[in-house]
């Protein structure tokens, strides 16, 4: 080999030394096929699944996966629709089935995904987080043998002392917050640590995301309740409306509270093209936490919710609840109750049931059942209106269409409370031999036939809410991931860790030569910008000897230029 060979294979050996360690990214494998033997393909596995390429990948696929979930429906969030899409699509269904798109986030293949991802960001975060500590723990390597290779490179000479130059140097890059350090007869100083570390802080984020999110599936409970003003509710399982939960989830989880409704509001646009609008809806409630706590006023609106611990309690629906009074044949009061009846549509067109099980006599004395439908409308428009023209309680009119037989509540089947099966009921008829149906206003009574007794539409319309109750105990870890991922990938993105080196030595005439190169992890401007300034800084405390050789190779660039 000749010597132009040697020192051009010295000089790479310099500048690879100098380079090493600007990232603690992992050696991507090039694909080399393991050797024999269970412990090398073992070893080659894991060095595919921990490289950053797979971690994309997976992260990539998860994304992917997590598309059908969003658009198919669920049978976590809504059986019924679930149930509805299998009537509709007998094709498409079994399919779906088969491969488990009905309840994506707990499928197999979904799982999958998920730990080997989470696998390949630990098996990647673990060996960078070592090295990262100890590039803190040690110091930046020594000057390159060629400065004037490094792509940012300047030069001059100077009557001071090469001691003095490189006490200098020292000194204003600390200044700078470099680290740095004297080593030979050049100053090595480094900067920009926080990109790995706002790189280490993003994957370790995404693992905090990924068991936050696990743990909030586990042991997630979400439930609704209609709560009538008047009445209250209390965070037990029996007292919900509707309830799911994680597999991991017990009922002792459940935060122990209760809350009163107290008055619900809501205002409406009046006029104009938005008229009908909703404006605000408010639902006053008094609360307390604890079999013993303090009870405390709050109101609850839309988008803000009550949190007690890791239990939200969100308004989510209302609606109107008129107060019916049923007496029997000897006018006898068998049930007086305000009856929660459902919307239809914006204008808070509802219906409902109201159900008289017990209590009730016909004319003759004899036990029966009552089953009455009703139909709402806030503000009725007159002649053959059947639909509110406006939410808010303007022109109250309820419909009522009475029978009488069995309710089919002893049977021992599940029912709705607000459907009425008819098959073993009787409609009472009015004088033409027609169903009974009538308009009541509040305070107006409505007589069933034969004097089987009367139906009475007070005139106190109370008014319901609908909350959701949720609890998810990896809510703020999910949030705290969130943001340290965002903080953490603008600082790995914006952040550019670069090294300085200033050599200063004694030519043969006796003049020292200044020498000052930088390098950044990639090409960028920021390092030959910076060098030019700290050049410049240090020019000024060691200014420029007269040149005296006709070549000015050696002659002060100006600030933040290169050779």
């Amino acid at each position: 080999m000749s010597d132009t060979e040697t020192e051009q294979s010295r000089d790479q050996e310099g500048l690879g030394a100098a380079g090493q360690q600007l990232s603690t990214a992992p050696q991507e494998d090039t694909g080399t096929l393991p050797g024999l033997g269970v412990i090398g393909w073992a070893r080659w596995f894991w060095r595919q699944l921990t490289s950053m390429r797979v971690a994309l990948l997976l992260l990539l696929l998860l994304s992917l996966g997590a598309i059908p979930g969003s658009l198919i429906p669920q049978t976590g969030a809504d059986a019924n629709k679930v149930e509805a899409f299998r009537v509709a699509h007998t094709t498409l269904a079994p399919v779906y089935d088969k491969l488990g798109l009905f309840h994506v986030y707990s499928s197999v293949w979904f799982s999958a995904i998920y730990i080997l991802l989470f696998v390949s960001l630990i098996g990647c975060i673990v060996p960078r987080t070592w090295q990262f500590v100890g590039q803190l723990r040690g110091r930046p390597p020594g000057a390159p043998r060629r400065l004037d290779r490094l792509p940012a490179y300047t030069t001059w000479r100077t009557t001071a002392d090469p001691e003095q130059v490189r006490a200098d140097a020292l000194a204003l890059l600390k200044k700078r917050r470099f680290r740095a350090h004297t080593a030979g007869d050049a100053v090595a100083a480094e900067k920009g640590y926080l990109r790995e570390l706002g790189n280490l802080a993003f994957h370790i984020a995404l693992i905090v995301l990924l068991v936050a999110f696990a743990s909030g599936q586990l042991f997630k409970s979400d439930g609704t309740k209609l709560v009538v003003e008047g009445d209250g509710f209390s965070n037990a399982l029996p007292m919900y409306d509707d309830f799911k939960s994680g597999s991991l989830f017990r009922n002792d989880d459940l935060v122990p509270f209760s809350f009163d409704l107290k008055d619900f509001k809501g205002t409406y646009e009046l006029s104009g093209p938005n008229r009908g609008t909703p404006r605000t809806f408010e639902a006053k409630i008094d609360y307390s936490v604890g079999a013993d706590g303090r009870t405390r006023a709050k109101t609850v609106q839309v988008n803000q919710p009550l949190k007690i611990d890791d239990s939200k309690v969100y308004l989510v629906s209302h609606g109107y609840a008129p107060v019916i009074t049923v007496r029997d044949g000897k006018g006898k009061v068998v049930y007086k109750d305000a009856v929660p009846l459902l919307p239809l549509d914006g204008n808070v067109t509802s219906q409902g049931v109201i159900k008289v099980m017990d209590g009730y006599h016909d004319a003759k004395g004899r036990y029966d059942q009552l089953g009455i439908r009703a139909f709402f409308l806030p503000t009725y428009g007159g002649g053959a209106s059947v639909l509110s023209q406006f939410p808010a309680l303007l022109n109250p009119v309820l419909n009522l269409e009475p029978y009488h037989g069995d309710l089919g509540v002893n049977s021992g089947l599940p029912q709705s409370v607000y459907q009425l099966d008819k098959k073993h009921m009787k409609g009472f008829k009015d004088d033409q031999g027609k169903q009974l149906r009538a308009n009541l206003k509040p305070g107006q009574t409505m007589k069933l036939p034969g004097g089987a007794g009367t139906v009475t539409f007070e005139k106190d319309v109370k008014e319901w809410a609908g909350f959701q109750i949720v609890q998810e105990p990896g809510g703020a870890w999910a949030l705290g991931g969130a943001v340290t991922a965002i903080l953490g990938l603008a600082a790995s993105l914006f952040i550019q860790r670069r090294r300085i080196w200033v050599r200063a030595v004694r030519g043969a005439d006796g003049v020292t030569v200044v020498e000052m190169a930088g390098l950044g992890r990639s090409e960028s401007a920021k390092v030959p910008e910076e060098l030019g300034d700290l050049a410049g800084t240090l020019y000024d405390r060691a200014p420029g000897a007269p040149d005296t050789h006709e070549d000015a190779s050696h002659a002060v660039p100006a600030e933040g230029a290169e050779q």
